[in-house]
């Protein structure tokens, strides 16, 4: 948007130093569902910078990495009660402030097979990771961090983290990460004051350890070298972590002043899948996906989800218009409705909400290019049973606008 600034841009992208800022707003209205029908507006500024170590310090294969976001305005799920699992504004959460976000040095040795990273990172950028063209979260993002974000930091959140990938061939790779759970860094209130600083908080409770294998097809037999991702991974928090149901006694909640029972660890599994089924390599064309995530049944509120959908790019013969079309389910763990009932039988007079079931979500978008640095994208969502509950249906209008600086 704002050019080569007089070539100084690209002479220092030649040298080493590349720029990159962004912003992103999205706007729902729901025409029905909830309690209200509101009008709500969120948004996300994006500044970062790579250094490229090699052309600047003659670190071979090194390069740094630095990205900072602040988020801001309200969210549309909580203000109107539309009791949703998942947000119909994915840009909202983690606190409406600024986080550092990237900090990390990435090595590149034994001629690019090798790839290795240290530093702060969110999870969801290198693992199950999905793009963000849809508003609806459930078809946004790295999708365990939906089902298990108390410990799955996706954008905006980053920890300490150590990463190794390997390109076991030209088309498959395997890699393995290591990252720091610690609560502050997922608490809001913590984050306001001390979210933008590379600090090293105390509670830290344990590691979580991704570990992914990813086959990336682009040779001229898979479908006339159509591109296409296929990802499949499993997951483990070494963190203790609180039971749905069971009190420390192995009673149900609630019956004694007995906490949770803790149980050793947390652990899931989950696959993405993308392919391009027309058109021209990276151009033109219809590209499907499928994405499901599994979280532990015994810790997890939300358990499980799937979600498919298709991305047509070059409507009209517009190359950088997309149409998308998704459907989505995310579903709410039988063990803590259970608990959810059990409680509401002990206090009568407790209005808890009983979250058991699926939440089915449907977003359709249009994504309007009308220069190369701005994307604009009404979309309609409809939410079925928000929660899993009983829940009136949600029909929400989105817009979400995206500018490249």
């Amino acid at each position: 948007m704002l050019g080569d600034w007089n070539d100084h841009r690209s002479r220092l992208a030649e040298g080493g130093v590349t720029f990159n800022l962004a912003y992103s707003s999205e706007i729902a209205h729901n025409t029905s569902g909830g309690s209200d029908n509101l009008t709500r507006y969120s948004d996300q500024w994006l500044l970062g910078t790579e250094l490229d170590l090699q052309k600047l310090w003659g670190w071979n294969g090194a390069k740094l990495n630095l990205a900072i976001i602040d988020r801001n305005g309200k969210n549309l799920s909580t203000d109107a009660n539309l009791g949703t699992f998942q947000q119909v504004q994915e840009v909202y959460g983690r606190g409406q402030t600024w986080r550092l976000t990237n900090l990390f040095v990435a090595q590149s040795v034994l001629g690019g097979r090798l790839n290795l990273k240290a530093g702060r990172m969110d999870i969801g950028t290198d693992f199950a990771a999905f793009t963000c063209e849809f508003q609806n979260l459930t078809f946004c993002g790295s999708q365990p961090g939906h089902l298990v974000g108390r410990y799955w930091s996706n954008r905006p959140v980053s920890v300490w983290a150590f990463v190794a990938k390997i390109n076991t061939t030209q088309e498959t790779y395997v890699q393995l990460g290591i990252y720091q759970v610690n609560p502050n860094y997922v608490d809001d209130r913590y984050n306001v004051h001390k979210g933008l600083f590379p600090n090293f908080p105390r509670g830290t409770t344990g590691a979580l350890i991704p570990l992914e294998f990813g086959f990336t097809p682009a040779s001229a037999g898979m479908l006339r070298g159509l591109r296409g991702s296929y990802k499949v991974g499993a997951w483990y928090n070494t963190s203790d972590s609180a039971d749905l149901l069971l009190n420390a006694n192995h009673q149900p909640l609630g019956i004694t002043s007995a906490g949770a029972l803790q149980r050793d660890g947390a652990y899931g599994g989950y696959i993405a899948f993308q392919q391009q089924l027309t058109g021209t390599a990276g151009g033109f064309g219809a590209t499907v996906f499928l994405n499901a995530a599994q979280a532990d049944k015994l810790t997890a509120a939300t358990d499980r989800q799937v979600a498919m959908g298709l991305q047509y790019r070059g409507a009209f013969d517009r190359p950088a218009d997309v149409i998308g079309v998704a459907l989505g389910a995310t579903h709410g763990n039988r063990r803590r409705a259970e608990a959810q009932r059990f409680a509401n039988a002990l206090n009568p007079g407790a209005a808890t909400v009983v979250n058991d079931g699926y939440e089915t979500v449907g977003e359709v978008y249009y994504g309007w290019s009308p220069m190369r640095a701005i994307v604009i994208r009404p979309n309609l969502q409809y939410v079925v049973h928000p929660g899993g509950t009983g829940h009136d249906n949600a029909l929400v209008i989105g817009l979400k606008t995206s500018i490249s600086f």
